[in-house]
């Protein structure tokens, strides 16, 4: 995967775009990190946002990838700094604001998350990484990772994401498609 990114277009003005979607518990937020580290290794300089930080709670899945696009996105497509508010989910609302600075030739703005592969971000994207997994294993890690009682809001969530992925044909789209255990599938 690391080398996959280098031999994509600058489409983000003289940087990359990579991003790796794909449902909740998937492992996007694993394969990201694993990204990031060889991508750092490389020398490039990497900078990383998560989809989690955008939505507005669990209902905010829809226009956060167009809140991306307009606010970091684009700014930085036009060597401009990026800004975004971070979603805080123990208060329910958006608190600080934080600033991704212009990015360079040797830079990839690396966006992990569901909503990362959306249509509003494809005209600046060098690489969408797809991860999947069973249904199962995803709400398994999801209640290890926020509890039992998120249960309830990680099936809703699953059903909006499944609607989200269908209108913007995100699986499709991919470049690369991994599995959980990051094997290749088609």
């Amino acid at each position: 995967m690391r080398r996959l990114v280098p031999a994509r277009p600058a489409r983000l003005g003289p940087a990359r775009l990579v991003c790796v979607d794909g449902p909740s518990g998937s492992g996007k937020t694993t394969a990201a990190a694993f990204l990031a580290h060889a991508l750092t290794a490389a020398g490039h300089e990497v900078v990383e946002l998560h989809m989690d930080d955008q939505y507005d709670g669990w209902d905010g899945l829809g226009a956060a990838p167009g809140r991306v696009a307009r606010d970091v996105v684009e700014p930085l497509a036009a060597g401009r700094a990026g800004r975004y508010r971070r979603y805080d989910w123990h208060t329910g609302r958006f608190a600080e604001e934080h600033v991704v600075p212009p990015v360079g030739p040797r830079s990839v703005l690396l966006l992990e998350g569901v909503g990362s592969g959306a249509a509003p971000l494809a005209a600046y994207r060098s690489l969408l990484v797809w991860i999947e997994a069973p249904a199962a294993l995803r709400l398994r890690r999801g209640i290890e990772r926020d509890g039992e009682a998120a249960a309830e809001h990680l099936r809703a969530w699953s059903r909006t994401e499944a609607v989200h992925f269908a209108a913007h044909s995100t699986r499709a789209a991919a470049d690369l498609r991994l599995d959980a255990h990051g094997r290749v599938v088609r």
